[in-house]
């Protein structure tokens, strides 16, 4: 007589033992991922943690964008994040026109350790300003010079009016969303001007343009001398836009 044998999916059924101990070992998985997010002390740094708001002075990761534009989401979250990174006070919107507005105003005077003459911005100029100097502007400046950069030149920032050269598009100055840089300033003396020193095949020709190619990571637009003659002073960042770096 033949051996009964058992159908081939039953001798692959895993055992009642088995089963408990991998529902056991999805457990731990699921309670170390909660534990290593949500402890007070959990060993996972802020940048990579993304249940805790983003800090200017965290590490920069993968998530840092996506933290970002969480905290660009609204006046009040792009403000909390601003608070320890930024010199600045909180104004009421201005409702010029349809056209001409700023939401989330600031009246900014400096973020992290580098000083600008006040200047009447949205929040979130402020806030990608503070990103730009704590995390290249800073570096660049102490790799090219062994110095901090004290202060950040500009040409402003609200102005309501049309793009220069077109006669129907409204400029992103109209809202405030952009920032003219017009040079940087070191606590060693040096100065640097684009107008200046854009074409320099030293250090401050160098500068420059570290300070224009990183602008292109924490801002939407980049606009610098290469772009065309119209910026042949300063860098045009802003903060709205689909993505253009020159």
């Amino acid at each position: 007589m033949k051996p009964h044998l058992r159908p081939e999916h039953e001798k692959r059924r895993p055992s009642l033992f088995g089963r408990a101990v991998s529902l056991l070992l999805v457990c731990g998985i699921v309670w170390g991922g909660y534990q290593a997010l949500y402890h007070p002390q959990t060993p996972l740094p802020r940048g990579w943690n993304p249940t805790l708001p983003m800090q200017v002075a965290d590490d920069v990761t993968p998530i840092t964008g996506w933290k970002l534009d969480r905290a660009l989401a609204s006046t009040q979250s792009c403000l909390a994040v601003l608070e320890s990174a930024a010199r600045y006070t909180a104004m009421p919107d201005l409702e010029a026109s349809d056209t001409c507005h700023i939401t989330g105003r600031v009246d900014l005077r400096g973020v992290g350790d580098a000083s600008l003459a006040s200047i009447e911005t949205r929040c979130a100029i402020g806030l990608r300003m503070a990103m730009w100097e704590e995390h290249a502007l800073q570096p660049a400046a102490r790799d090219l010079f062994g110095a901090q950069v004290s202060q950040i030149d500009h040409i402003g920032s609200y102005n309501c009016r049309r793009i220069r050269g077109s006669s129907e598009r409204w400029s992103t100055h109209a809202t405030a969303d952009a920032i003219d840089v017009s040079g940087f300033r070191l606590d060693d003396g040096t100065r640097l001007r684009m107008i200046n020193d854009w074409d320099d095949g030293g250090p401050k020709g160098a500068f420059l343009r570290r300070a224009r190619d990183s602008a292109c990571d924490w801002f939407r637009v980049t606009l610098s001398p290469d772009y065309n003659a119209l910026h042949a002073d300063h860098f045009h960042v802003q903060s709205s836009g689909w993505g253009l770096c020159r």
